[in-house]
C-alpha cells in the first residue's frame, strides 16, 4: 500500500490510501497485483488517470508480471470522509477568511455569459432562505454585477469597526445578507474597466473584510463566466468551497462549460451537479418549444460525471422577477418550482447544511451555559 501513496485522486487532490480508496492489495505466486480501488462514483471520468498512474508505478517494481483491478465505489459515508480529508489537505494552504467555518459555500458558475447564471443564484438563494436558512450571496461577477437589482436590494455597504456590513433582506423564515460591487458604484450602468489584479483585491475584500454572520448556512457565490482570474482566485480563497455549473442546451454552451468543470476539479473543487436553464419554453397551449436545442445538460453530467441536478424552463416570470427584484421562485409557475426542487434537492441530499448540535464549538457553549446556571444556583443557595 505504501507505493500507493503516490497516486494522487486529480479531482481530490489526496492520495487514494489516504481517501480510504485502495481498498485491498495482493501479490499472486505468478508477480500479479491484484487491487480493489473504490472510486468516488462509479461514472468517474478520471478513472483512466487513476489507473495509468497506478500501473506505472506498480510495473516499474521487481518481480510485478501485470495489474488487475477490481473497480468498486465508496459508499456514501466512506464519500464523504474522502471528501472531508481532501478538503482539509488543501485548506491547510488556504488564506484566513471572515466566512465562517459552518458555512457552505456554494460557486455558481458558467462557462459563458448569458446562461441565465445570475438568474439561478439569486433564485436559489431566494428559494433556500424561504425555507428558513440564512443565506449569504457574493456578487463576484465584478464587471456584470446584477445581483441587487435581481433581489430588490439597494443601499450603501457600510465598515463597522472595520468590516463591510451585508445589507440585509428577510424572506419567509430565513433572510439574504448580499455584498456586491453595484453597492458601492453611483450607478447600475457605470463600467467598471479594472485589471485583473484589482478584481481579485475586491473579491479579497468580501472574503476577507465582510463581517459575514456566524449562523449563516449557506454563501452563494455568483462567478463571472469563465475560467479567468477571479474564478481561479476564489477557488485558491476557498477550498472547501463546492460548485454548481450552469449551462443551456447548446452543444456550444455544454462544451464551454465543461472547461470550468475542469477549472474547479484542478483546484480540488466538487462539482455538485448541473443545472440547465433555459431547456423548453412552454407555449400558452402547453405545447412545449425547444428554443436552444436539447441535451446539452444531461450531456454535461454525463461527460464530467456529476448529477444533473434539474432543468429550469423559459418563463417570463424569471426576467420580470428579476427586473423588479422579485425573484421567480417567491411565486409560482414552472420555473419556481424547479428552482424549488432543486433548492430541496441541494438543502436535504447534495450539499446539507452543517448540522451544529454536534459541532464541538457549540457542545463547548452548552456545556460552559449548564456551568455557569450551576453556578448561578450555587451563589444563590
Amino acid at each position: 500500500m505504501g507505493l500507493l501513496r503516490g497516486v494522487i485522486d486529480p479531482e481530490l487532490g489526496s492520495d487514494i490510501v489516504e481517501l480510504g480508496m485502495a481498498k485491498s492489495a495482493r501479490v499472486d505466486p505468478d508477480g500479479v497485483v491484484r487491487l480493489e480501488i473504490a472510486l468516488t462514483t462509479s461514472g468517474c471520468p478520471l478513472r483512466g488517470q487513476i489507473q495509468k498512474d497506478i500501473r506505472s508505478r506498480l510495473t516499474s517494481l521487481p518481480g510485478v508480471t501485470g495489474v488487475k483491478i477490481n473497480w468498486t465505489e465508496l459508499n456514501a459515508d466512506e464519500r464523504a470522509e474522502a471528501m472531508s480529508k481532501a478538503r482539509f489537505n488543501v485548506s491547510q494552504d488556504a488564506p484566513d477568511t471572515a466566512i465562517p467555518a459552518t458555512t457552505k459555500v456554494l460557486m455558481i458558475a458558467s462557462g459563458k455569459g448569458g446562461v441565465g447564471k445570475s438568474s439561478v443564484t439569486t433564485n436559489l438563494a431566494a428559494a433556500l432562505a424561504h425555507k428558513g436558512y440564512a443565506v449569504g450571496v457574493m456578487d463576484a461577477d465584478i464587471w456584470g454585477f446584477s445581483v441587487p437589482r435581481m433581489l430588490g436590494v439597494s443601499g450603501d455597504l457600510l465598515a463597522v469597526e472595520g468590516k463591510i456590513q451585508p445589507l440585509t433582506r428577510p424572506i419567509g423564515e430565513g433572510r439574504l445578507e448580499v455584498v456586491s460591487m453595484g453597492f458601492l458604484v453611483g450607478q447600475e450602468d457605470s463600467a467598471l474597466m479594472w485589471r485583473g489584479l484589482m478584481l481579485n483585491r475586491a473579491v479579497q475584500h468580501f472574503c476577507q473584510d465582510v463581517s459575514w454572520p456566524d449562523d449563516l448556512d449557506y454563501l452563494l457565490i455568483d462567478m463571472p463566466p469563465g475560467t479567468g482570474d477571479v474564478q481561479m482566485g476564489l477557488a485558491k480563497m476557498l477550498p472547501r468551497a463546492e460548485m454548481v455549473v450552469v449551462t443551456t442546451p447548446a452543444l456550444n454552451a455544454q462544451k464551454v462549460a465543461a472547461r470550468v468543470v475542469d477549472m474547479g476539479r484542478k483546484n480540488y473543487l466538487r462539482i455538485v451537479g448541473v443545472i440547465e436553464n433555459m431547456t423548453e419554453f412552454i407555449a400558452p397551449d402547453g405545447s412545449a418549444h425547444r428554443l436552444f436545442g436539447a441535451g446539452g445538460g444531461s450531456q454535461l453530467a454525463a461527460d464530467v460525471g456529476a448529477p444533473l441536478l434539474g432543468r429550469v424552463p423559459i418563463e417570463s416570470a424569471v426576467s420580470e422577477g428579476g427586473d423588479i427584484g422579485e425573484p421567480a421562485v417567491l411565486g409560482s409557475g414552472a420555473a419556481a418550482d424547479e428552482f424549488r426542487a432543486i433548492a430541496t434537492a441541494i438543502a436535504e441530499e447534495w450539499v446539507p447544511p452543517t448540522e451544529m448540535a454536534g459541532c464541538s464549538a457549540r457542545m463547548l457553549d452548552a456545556a460552559m451555559a449548564a456551568l455557569d446556571a450551576l453556578d448561578a444556583t450555587e451563589s444563590t443557595a
